[in-house]
């Protein structure tokens, strides 16, 4: 009796480690992410999807790695990274988010090597037409519709003002200019005052510090000067965080930081501990949520409901993983914010093709991405139904 009872557990054993065998992936997805310490929430995205589909270790289909912190003296190591997925016969998709500078080479080569391989980028450092000349798939933040979705998004929570804050450095920055010019035209058609105020750089001799500093005492005397009704906009990340506290707790308005997530100044700004809802989308906007209001800033203080470098991450490793299994075709923009969407229940988005503001040339391989703005207390204001106007495409810096 014994013996036939470890006939059947030994048959089993084999039964499962063939059906095992028969579950491996069909192909594999490559997802290049900085680390914990540089981009924390690319790297969640990667997680999502290994939480999704099986990681390639254990017969899944997701192979995620990360190019090293100090990327820039270290390209060549970060481009054999990449090159080195494809040496694995069933890899069928290669995603890169952040799109760091070294990833034009590595798709380069990738495609000498497999041009079979989706080649998808997140977030490009690259020039867009350097990197769309290799990427199949490129997408970025689309900074020039938010240049004016940001302003409508104030008129709708009842700002009459615009303060935009940044300095030369950033200035200096084509995409970033032509968003701040595009904000100024909508602050004229819509009907708001806008004005630029000068902040110190965190890379100059204040440092982060000083910084933070200078914007923790200059924002009782911009909300004296401008009024309560006033919405402010940094460009810079660090500084988000002082503007921030003191919108909370003084007045005015905050549509959305530069690059929007309910981790973006927050919790440094309320002292919100997030450590239990690590990666919990939902469980963040919440407990934030539940800060801001009980701060006092209730409608008056927004932000993305999730992550964009967590959701681009997925969403493209998502898109990419569609495309070859013939349930998207490559370049269907609805395609690609069904993607996104899978991964952001709730939030919805908007999408459109990049164009080269020198030219005035649409690319077809390069979409620019944004999702509704999520005010605290009040919900989704429906910014992805808002139609831009098409002059604000055209506006240089």
């Amino acid at each position: 009796m014994r013996k036939a009872s470890l006939l059947l557990a030994a048959f089993a054993l084999l039964a499962l480690m063939a059906g095992t065998a028969l579950a491996a992936a069909p192909f594999h997805i490559g997802v290049v992410t900085g680390t914990v310490s540089q981009s924390e929430d690319d790297l969640r995205g990667a997680e999502a999807l290994i939480k999704n589909y099986g990681d390639v270790a254990k017969g899944g289909m997701i192979k995620h790695i990360t190019y090293p912190d100090n990327f820039m003296s270290e390209m060549e190591t970060t481009i054999s990274q990449i090159v080195g997925l494809a040496d694995d016969p069933k890899m069928k998709v290669i995603v890169v988010n952040q799109a760091i500078p070294g990833t034009t080479e590595a798709f380069r080569r990738v495609k000498e090597k497999r041009p079979d391989i989706l080649l998808l980028a997140g977030e490009p450092h690259e020039d867009p037409n350097v990197i769309g000349s290799v990427a199949h798939i490129a997408v970025n933040a689309d900074n020039v519709a938010r240049g004016y979705l940001i302003i409508a998004a104030a008129k709708k929570m009842g700002a009459d003002t615009f303060v935009h804050i940044s300095f030369p450095r950033h200035m200096s920055y084509e995409l970033l200019s032509r968003r701040r010019a595009i904000m100024e035209q909508a602050c004229k058609d819509l009907g708001l005052k806008f004005a630029f105020e000068t902040a110190p750089d965190p890379t100059s001799d204040v440092g982060v510090a000083g910084a933070q500093q200078f914007i923790l005492e200059k924002v009782p005397a911009w909300l004296a000067k401008y009024g309560k009704k006033t919405a402010f906009f940094c460009t810079n990340d660090a500084q988000t965080e002082p503007l921030l506290k003191q919108v909370a707790k003084l007045g005015g308005f905050f549509v959305e930081a530069d690059l929007p997530s309910p981790l973006m100044g927050y919790p440094g700004a309320l002292g919100i501990d997030l450590s239990k809802e690590q990666g919990n989308w939902p469980a963040i906007l919440k407990k934030v949520e539940q800060a801001v209001i009980k701060a006092g800033g209730k409608g008056r203080m927004g932000t993305w409901a999730y992550s964009y470098g967590y959701t681009t991450t997925a969403g493209l490793g998502e898109y990419g993983k569609r495309i070859v299994e013939k349930k998207a075709k490559l370049g269907d923009m609805k395609a690609l914010l069904a993607a996104y969407e899978k991964y952001t229940p709730g939030a919805s988005w908007n999408a459109s093709n990049y164009t080269d503001v020198g030219t005035g040339v649409k690319k077809k391989n390069y979409f620019l991405v944004y999702q509704d703005t999520y005010v605290f207390g009040k919900g989704y204001l429906g910014m992805t139904k808002v139609v831009v106007p098409e002059k604000y495409f055209k506006i240089k810096k």
